[in-house]
């Protein structure tokens, strides 16, 4: 297995996720901070959006807008370059609040929850993943799955990916002409390590942030681990991007759970180029 070293990118902010790279610009979730970032691509910080409900997964529409996931409130809003917009509401369809979520190149979006009251301190327990249509509709697209975090399309949107958390596993769906999902089975069974979020490599490799080791994995169908890229705390998410599209953009939480809790800007985004 390779071990790479990563670069500094930015630092000094709360808790960053679901980071997305277009035209230049790395968007980053600043989740505790309640805030989605633009970085420009030498790390400074270009726009800041105020997303009073908790935003986390990101991704982007194929006009270019971008897609926020607002937790708390169980909608996805829209960012168009210049004001942020209701794009769907799931708050009818879900009591648990949203996480994070893939979207296709049809503009269809596929996306988890939390499954239980985890702030509270609820057990977990199999959820939903939900299909947003380009229309605003929403449909269950698959059942019984657990803590579906991070996610990736690849197979030319045939596959769906998903990083099952607290099943420390990483599951594939295939995915049909009319959006739905089947045929769940397993594409890596990763030995204890959470899987948070997650990018695919054009080879269809998944890199994952693995929460609970600090690591960040390439990891093929079946479960082979190639690369790993190690952090003293938490690795969150990642995603490809870059000039040439093969530098990997890491957010990771360089502290303890005490310093999470206690609030320490301590999260921030590394790189390595591929």
């Amino acid at each position: 297995m390779n071990e790479i070293k990563p670069k500094l990118f930015a630092d000094g902010f709360l808790f960053l996720e679901a980071p997305k790279w277009r035209d230049g610009q790395l968007w980053v979730s600043d989740v505790f901070d309640h805030k989605v970032y633009s970085l420009t691509a030498s790390g400074e910080r270009s726009k800041c959006l105020e997303i009073p409900n908790r935003p986390s997964g990101l991704g982007f529409l194929s006009d270019g807008s971008l897609v926020i996931v607002s937790a708390k409130d169980r909608k996805l809003l829209r960012y168009d370059g210049n004001s942020v917009s209701d794009y769907a509401d799931l708050s009818s369809h879900t009591q648990w609040w949203l996480n994070d979520f893939a979207v296709d190149s049809l503009d269809t979006i596929y996306v988890g929850d939390f499954g239980c009251d985890f702030v509270a301190g609820q057990p977990p327990q199999a959820t939903n993943i939900h299909r947003v249509d380009q229309d605003g509709s929403v449909a269950v697209a698959a059942r019984d799955v657990d803590f579906p975090n991070g996610s990736v399309v690849i197979n030319g949107g045939r596959t769906l990916v998903v990083a099952e958390t607290w099943k420390t596993r990483i599951s594939a769906f295939d995915i049909d002409s009319a959006g739905n999902l089947s045929n769940k089975r397993l594409f890596a069974d990763l030995s204890g390590r959470q899987p948070d979020g997650i990018c695919a490599d054009e080879t269809g490799a998944i890199w994952a942030g693995i929460y609970n080791t600090g690591e960040f994995v390439r990891v093929l169908d079946g479960g082979q681990i190639t690369d790993s890229i190690k952090f003293q705390g938490s690795g969150i998410s990642c995603t490809l991007g870059g000039e040439n599209g093969r530098r990997l953009f890491m957010t990771a939480f360089l502290g303890t759970e005490a310093d999470m809790a206690a609030g320490l800007p301590k999260s921030a985004v590394f790189y390595v180029d591929l």
